[in-house]
């Protein structure tokens, strides 16, 4: 089935880490609207800046048919609508679905016939067909398969990550019915390099992203676990690790914070709805309680550790790393500030320094916290908790030199060589 290139007017919904890949994307083949309702973002997109820096201006300038836009009028022109909303929790771990409400009431305005509506957001399997759609069909008075068309295409977008980009990584898509499903499929292989999956529903389509992040949310569990263990132990868990990894078959996870907008959020919303259809679920749970609490572990670890090695009531303890992940300037959901936030509770002076913190980086509870250069002899604790490059190119000489005489790094991102005084996790 071909597409008619001059028919087609594309609306990306959401211009974040998923929606700007998508939006440059699509802006080098098709006219392609750009929307979001961060003023301040589409001001400096649209001055090729790119805040999250992911992408460099000349790459922003070279999708010719791409406009950034906050006026939600200018969408009306539009025929094929791509959400790419965050999905969050709420404080109760169940599924916060305002954005998407208001992205699906916002579509209805401007939907007409032969329009199609694709969903890229986290969802729990259903969603699309239960939710969504119908919220579609109320407020535009149209029918869905004869009026408009859905589908669901889940992102797999690695912030951060300059192999796997949106081109590089196979793309699933769905449809509301088979027609929709083959417009929609086509539509993306234009621009992805690696291909395409369409899968057989837009419900396969919405579970299987879900338990994507899910399966690395329990095996991080257990690797963090694991670590519990060995530390009461005495073991070093990367050297386990190490170990272990030379039989063939083994799964070279590794411990860790894990945070951010997916890992963190996506296996919420498989237990919601597996709830809802009257299963408990059992090991996703365990799972997301033991990497919830692991930062807690953390600061427990270094507090004994401290104990054990200075004798005075006050040290100066630095924080190496604030964002969820590496290489990255997403703060959303870090593990590693609430490691500052457990230790804002001690009585140490407690330091957080990320390279990656920038003026557009608020993280207002912190304010009293954040340095913009780490001193030299200065710290006697050091709790290096995210891989950024920087960290690893600064090396040990260089950041054992921010260190007093007697000072102590916990690397728990086993960065670092094995050093006296370099504590492992």
């Amino acid at each position: 089935m071909k597409l008619n290139f001059k028919t087609i007017n594309i609306c990306i919904i959401g211009i974040g880490y998923v929606g700007l890949p998508l939006a440059l994307a699509f802006g080098k083949k098709f006219k392609t609207l750009a929307f979001d309702t961060n003023i301040e973002r589409i001001k400096n997109l649209s001055n090729n800046i790119d805040s999250n820096n992911e992408f460099k201006k000349n790459e922003i300038k070279s999708s010719k048919y791409l406009k950034f836009t906050y006026n939600e009028k200018d969408i009306i022109d539009c025929n094929f609508y791509i959400v790419t909303l965050p999905t969050p929790i709420n404080a109760n771990k169940t599924p916060n679905l305002k954005y998407i409400k208001n992205s699906c009431l916002l579509i209805s305005k401007y939907l007409s016939k032969n329009n199609f509506v694709v969903f890229e957001s986290t969802f729990y399997p259903g969603l699309t067909e239960e939710y969504c759609i119908p919220l579609l069909i109320k407020n535009s008075s149209l029918k869905l398969n004869s009026d408009f068309f859905c589908g669901y295409s889940p992102e797999r977008i690695n912030p951060g990550d300059k192999i796997n980009t949106l081109q590089n990584v196979i793309k699933i898509t769905s449809g509301s019915n088979s027609y929709s499903a083959k417009i929609i499929d086509n539509l993306y292989k234009i621009i992805i390099k690696k291909g395409t999956y369409l899968a057989p529903s837009i419900k396969i389509a919405e579970a299987a992203k879900v338990i994507e992040n899910a399966q690395r949310d329990i095996n991080i569990a257990y690797m963090n676990e694991l670590t519990q263990i060995f530390n009461k132990l005495n073991i070093n868990t990367h050297e386990v690790l190490k170990a272990a990894s030379t039989k063939w078959n083994f799964l070279n996870f590794k411990p860790g914070l894990v945070g951010g907008h997916c890992i963190g959020v996506d296996p919420y919303y498989l237990t919601y709805r597996s709830k809802k259809a009257g299963h408990n679920s059992q090991i996703i749970i365990a799972g997301r309680k033991i990497n919830d609490n692991f930062s807690k572990f953390i600061v427990k670890k270094s507090l004994l550790k401290i104990k054990e090695i200075f004798h005075r009531k006050k040290i100066n303890i630095l924080v190496m790393g604030l964002t969820f992940k590496e290489n990255c300037n997403d703060f959303r959901n870090s593990k590693s500030i609430d490691i500052v936030k457990y230790l804002n509770k001690t009585n140490h002076f407690i330091f957080s320094y990320d390279p990656y913190l920038n003026k557009n980086n608020k993280i207002e509870y912190l304010s009293k916290n954040i340095i913009i250069k780490p001193k030299k002899n200065f710290y006697d604790f050091i709790i290096l908790s995210v891989a950024h490059n920087h960290f690893k190119k600064m090396g040990y000489n260089k950041i054992n030199k921010l260190l007093k005489r007697k000072g102590v790094i916990l690397d728990i991102k086993n960065i670092l060589p094995n050093k006296k005084n370099i504590l492992k996790i």
